[in-house]
């Protein structure tokens, strides 16, 4: 089933929403469960707007479950309340108090978080199956080509994009951490050095690819060294190894932190150095000659997705995303002042901070076997972000 079944369910609750509109001063909210008060039936809901909504289901109220991807309302089936659990995203349809806190609630529409994480398996499946994705290198909107540098076993090679009026187009939104966050967007956003990522069919010859969605991004991979850590406002303060001016990285629930191993980062530092000595090199100081900060878009692929720029696939030890995901798990208050790291992140409307999309310690050795340059440069492009195809039903 294709991922924009799972991202297009606000269409589907728009399209109940227009469905429903018949009855006058009743409105629809839809949210995440945040929690469940069983002596009442009472419902919390976590708004897509940001907003909490207490949930009060009428006497008679129907439940509905409706699986992930559907658009139709003839296939949800009936469910009781207790059936609704946190983490589940519901649609209330009711009347709203004037203060917009709570619902008196005739209909709630689910979607429950097993059904959309095996959902999201699944998309992710698909993706890692029938993905491509690379560095942008052409655009050519009226025609709707983009072209891109894929990794295949011989090496980096060209390879056109074609997008149609049935394509799904979406862009990576500014600042954001996860794929459930982007827009719809158009070819002609898309820009040299961005990252694409295509879901589709490539041609016999390999060299075009018909694509039924293609989301694009504009990334930022920055090399940095800790100096100052804020565990309750959820940032640091680091130093970029490139322009030497501070900047300010913010985490939150959906980054990614991880620490990689002393023998995992050696290996990474090997491979970086074209395979010449990295030993003796764990350890030192990252903020050598030529410490390279750059802006360059990341792999595009979900967990695990193939076909990332330098990703490292094709006897180069797997994929870089789904070595990442191995390694230990990491807080923010693991890390200390002096730390190297390698933030990954949208690019922002503010360049003196980021949001982390993915934040790795533990490569002293990797930054330090790459000294600067083209060379580092390349390095950094091969650290995956989580842009998770199939991701949250935001």
């Amino acid at each position: 089933m294709r991922i924009s079944a799972l991202r297009g369910a606000p269409v589907v609750w728009l399209a109940m929403g227009i469905a429903m509109a018949q009855q006058p001063a009743r409105t629809n909210v839809v949210g995440a469960v945040q929690a469940i008060d069983p002596a009442n039936g009472q419902i919390t809901l976590h708004t897509d707007d940001g907003k909490t909504v207490k949930i009060v289901p009428h006497t008679g109220a129907k439940f509905l479950r409706l699986p992930p991807g559907e658009k139709s309302m003839a296939n949800a089936t009936p469910i009781t309340a207790n059936e609704i659990g946190p983490g589940d995203r519901v649609l209330a349809r009711g009347e709203l108090s004037d203060d917009k806190t709570s619902m008196a609630a005739s209909t709630l529409v689910v979607m429950t978080k097993a059904d959309i994480a095996k959902k999201q398996q699944a998309d992710q499946a698909e993706w890692r199956k029938r993905g491509v994705g690379g560095l942008v290198t052409a655009v050519d909107a009226k025609s709707g080509e983009v072209t891109i540098n894929t990794r295949t076993a011989e090496g980096l090679k060209p390879l056109t994009i074609v997008a149609d009026a049935k394509t799904v187009v979406s862009r990576y939104a500014p600042d954001s951490v996860k794929f459930a966050d982007a827009k719809p967007g158009t070819l002609a956003a898309i820009k040299p050095g961005d990252q694409v990522r295509a879901l589709g069919a490539k041609s016999e010859d390999g060299t075009r690819y018909e694509a039924e969605e293609l989301v694009s991004g504009s990334f930022r991979n920055v090399a940095a060294t800790v100096t100052m850590i804020d565990v309750a406002a959820n940032s640091m303060k680091v130093m970029d190894l490139t322009t030497k001016k501070p900047l300010l990285v913010h985490v939150n629930a959906d980054s990614t932190l991880r620490k990689l191993p002393e023998m995992v980062a050696k290996m990474i530092a090997m491979r970086a150095a074209g395979g010449a000595g990295a030993q003796g090199t764990t350890g030192a100081a990252p903020g050598g000659q030529g410490a390279t900060s750059t802006q360059t878009s990341a792999p595009a692929g979900g967990p695990g997705g193939p076909g990332g720029p330098g990703g490292m696939r094709g006897g180069r030890g797997g994929d870089m995303q789904q070595m990442l995901e191995r390694m230990p798990a990491i807080k923010l208050e693991d890390l200390k002042p002096g730390d190297a790291i390698i933030v990954s992140s949208t690019e922002g409307a503010d360049p003196g901070q980021v949001t982390a999309i993915t934040l790795v310690a533990g490569v002293e050795a990797i930054l330090s076997a790459a000294p600067g340059g083209s060379q580092r440069a390349r390095m950094l492009g091969s650290w995956n972000l989580d842009m998770e195809m199939g991701g949250g039903m935001q």
